[in-house]
């Protein structure tokens, strides 16, 4: 939403007034609130006939402080809300001193300084110690604005004939680069860029996305939170170039901004404010493979695909069916194709005990569609959206007659819970929630009349996922529970996994899916997958070995598509060559599985900091590198190990290696950084890094299946490592075992929590040796 017709003009109706002075600075609990007149006061007179902006800056925690503007506070204040400090508040102590610098208030590392001359608006935030300068809210940068632009302010009695708009402008500073809002597949930098918040199911090749986080981080050490899930839109230097312009329809727009000073501080804070990462079980980070969409699939498919799986060398961990478990019309009435599946629950007890699968999802949605037999007691008891006439929502968009599940009816949760656990019972582990996206906001009514419509467009992936998560960990436990989830908003990190959508098979859709997953990554997701050959059309061989060798160096791993199956041996007629599809994709599978006690490991450390495990921008890593926050085709995996995916057919690459030693996982090739190289790899190998001072602990070889004993039989690799250089070991349930350190002679110190023929050394994968240890 662009207010300005350039830098002189105001954009044709358009009515826009700034705050222009502060006019009072009131001290109040927390916090100071600043009465801004949309003129400047220079007379008893100025005071009359003028609108004015209240901004209300407050200590919430350390390193904390959250920015309020109101136009007419009278106005109601509708839910939804996100779910803020969802562990706990924590305790804050507002500091507010005055000098001739001006009334600063301080909330531990973060402070806010309003410049003393009244006439001179000018709101800085830095850090506590000075040193540090954040951005700042400088002249014409805090507004109300009216479409059309009313002629006089009688016509204002009326409301209805005008939107209303409040909007901030943060400014920019030189060089710095903006990232995050969600899983976004365009410019890894958003500067330059106007941008929505306003989920929609678009694919991976437009500006509409499905996860839309109200969330960015600044590469100058500070992120913003803006705190609605109502549509959002955003000018990152494109109305003013040296500014970030945010703006809402309504009267008030509340943020947080978040010091850091590191990007890992920044989301840590993050975390706490919106909540953290849930955990997720070992199981889910071994191989999945779906039915596909549209494919023709039965029970003797299902068994095929598996059996062959297993092989070729891949076995499954997790076997998912998607949407034609169900027929044809009736999706989501929870039940099995009947013609397809005679014995659901007899097939999945025994897909388990064959050691076919360790774990069974199934595809669901809260779109309940008119032939399935869900609808009529979804309708009968008011469980469904309804329109504003008393009606049952529905269109024939994706499914004919479908209503959507009201959310806010607690009933309807409750029915909708019992009809996933009796999925349970028939053996399903997981689920994935699809859709969410196209949620409406005219004509609807829902069960909570209290709620604002267009902010539950937004807010309806989070209470959907919820729901659907703690009926999960309800059932198997809370650190049992894992979601495949297309949707997402603030918060709904709390609820894993995401995968990133319908994306295309072509090289392009890969890089797409790439700048997807770092930018939800530093919006506060800490587990994201993609679809492993593209999800659209028919990947030729080479992006299908591109795309597994990428996909398997995810947190986690899915072989997923449209209308076309995503077994390797589909792809390129069983070829049974070293080049294969089948063989690249079983040398990958048995490197994740060999990386899983380094996983593991960093898994956790994802959950407690807030920090993504895989893909992790560069920049979380080296945020003193400025090349680090415009890294778009590569990432590490945890904090030690380095990956550039290749995107070209004939295997050359170019990638960026942050300063230091780096060790190449599988050549033993060490290069020295910063600067940027060169490489040419076969679908067996990419660019693969070590970051020195690294302990990497590797399963056995030939390891089957992602869960076991990490600490047995495991192989200690040291790469260029320190005296001090340590890791630390977890179990398959996750809790630590114990911590690995090297010693002052270059070895490990003590190998106690070490069991079984395991063995230590520096850089032990060799060249030779590469694929044949896996």
């Amino acid at each position: 939403m662009k207010f300005r017709d350039g830098m002189w003009l105001v954009a044709e109706g358009m009515r826009v007034e700034y705050a222009e002075d502060v006019y009072t600075t009131t001290e109040k609990k927390n916090g100071l609130s600043l009465l801004c007149p949309t003129k400047h006061v220079r007379s008893r007179g100025d005071t009359l006939n003028l609108s004015t902006l209240t901004i209300d800056i407050e200590a919430t925690a350390d390193g904390v402080l959250s920015v309020e503007s109101t136009h007419w506070a009278g106005a109601l204040n509708r839910g939804p809300h996100y779910e803020l400090y969802p562990a706990g508040k924590p305790e804050t102590e507002a500091k507010i001193s005055k000098s001739d610098q001006g009334t600063t208030l301080q909330s531990g590392s973060i402070a806010s300084t309003i410049h003393p001359d009244q006439h001179t608006f000018d709101i800085s935030f830095h850090s506590s110690d000075g040193k540090k300068q954040l951005t700042s809210l400088q002249t014409r940068s805090v507004g109300l604005a009216y479409s059309p632009a009313p002629s006089t302010p009688m016509q204002t009695e009326d409301m209805r004939n005008f939107k209303h708009y409040i909007f901030n402008q943060t400014t920019l500073g030189v060089g710095e680069s903006v990232h995050g809002l969600g899983e976004r597949f365009g410019a890894f930098n958003k500067v330059g860029q106007s941008v929505a918040l306003w989920n929609a199911d678009g694919g991976t090749s437009s500006d509409q996305v499905y996860k839309n986080v109200p969330f960015w981080m600044s590469s100058r050490g500070y992120g913003i939170f803006i705190d609605t899930p109502r549509k959002v839109e955003m000018e990152i230097g494109s109305e003013r170039c040296c500014r970030v312009q945010t703006s809402v329809e309504g009267q008030r727009l509340k943020w947080y901004i978040i010091y850091g000073p590191t990007p890992k501080e920044v989301l840590y804070r993050y975390s706490l404010l919106t909540g953290k990462p849930g955990k997720v079980p070992s199981w889910s980070f071994g191989l999945w493979l779906t039915t596909s969409f549209t494919t023709n699939y039965n029970e003797g498919t299902v068994n095929s695909f598996l059996e062959g799986m297993k092989a070729r060398g891949s076995p499954v961990d997790v076997f998912h069916y998607d949407c034609f478990w169900m027929k044809a019309f009736t999706w989501t009435d929870f039940v099995f194709d009947a013609e397809m599946f005679p014995d659901p629950k007899g097939q999945i007890t025994r897909l388990k005990a064959s050691g076919l699968c360790q774990k069974v999802c199934v595809w669901i949605n809260p779109y309940i569609a008119q032939h399935g037999e869900a609808f009529k007691k979804a309708a009968e008891m008011g469980y469904l959206l309804k329109r504003k006439n008393g009606d049952v929502w529905q269109w024939d968009l994706w499914q004919a007659g479908m209503g959507l599940v009201d959310i806010t009816n607690p009933e309807a949760c409750a029915w909708y819970a019992e009809c996933l656990n009796a999925l349970f019972d028939k053996g399903v582990d997981a689920l994935k929630t699809d859709f969410g996206e196209r949620i409406p906001t005219t004509d609807v009514q829902w069960h909570d009349n209290s709620v604002d419509p267009e902010k539950m467009h937004n807010y309806y992936a989070f209470a959907y996922n919820k729901l659907v998560y703690e009926a999960l960990q309800k059932r198997y436990g809370n650190d049992e529970a894992v979601l495949f989830a297309r949707t997402a908003t603030a918060g709904c990190q709390r609820f894993p996994l995401q995968w990133g959508g319908d994306c295309e098979s072509t090289a392009e859709a890969m890089a797409e899916s790439v700048r997807g997953g770092l930018s939800l990554g530093l919006s506060g997701f800490g587990f994201w997958s993609a679809d492993i050959g593209g999800f659209e059309g028919y990947p030729p061989p080479w992006i299908y070995k591109r795309w597994v060798a990428f996909g398997l160096l995810c947190s986690h791993s899915r072989l997923h598509g449209s209308n076309s199956y995503r077994v390797p041996w589909t792809i390129d007629n069983d070829d049974n060559t070293e080049q294969g599809c089948s063989r690249t994709l079983a040398r990958w599978t048995a490197l994740k599985t060999r990386l899983m006690p380094y996983l593991f490991a960093q898994a956790q450390v994802s959950v407690e900091s807030g920090v993504p495990l895989s893909l992790r921008a560069m920049c979380l890593e080296f945020p003193n590198d400025p090349t680090s926050w415009y890294l778009d085709r590569q990432f590490m995996i945890g904090d030690s190990l380095l990956a550039a995916p290749i995107f070209e057919e004939s295997g050359e690459v170019e990638f960026y290696l942050p300063k230091g030693k780096w060790t190449s996982f599988f050549t033993n090739e060490v290069k020295t950084g910063p600067g940027w190289f060169k490489e040419k790899h076969g679908f067996g190998t990419l660019p693969l890094y070590v970051k020195e001072d690294t302990v990497l602990v590797l399963g056995k070889a030939k390891q089957q299946g992602a869960v076991y004993d990490y600490c047995q039989d495991v192989e200690v690799c040291l790469y260029e490592t320190k005296p001090g250089a340590k890791t630390t070991l977890v179990g398959k349930d996750g809790k630590t075992v114990g911590v690995l350190e090297v010693g002052e002679d270059g070895d490990l110190k003590s190998t106690d929590i070490l069991k079984g023929d395991w063995s230590s050394g520096q850089k032990k994968i060799r060249s030779d040796e590469a694929f044949e240890s896996l």
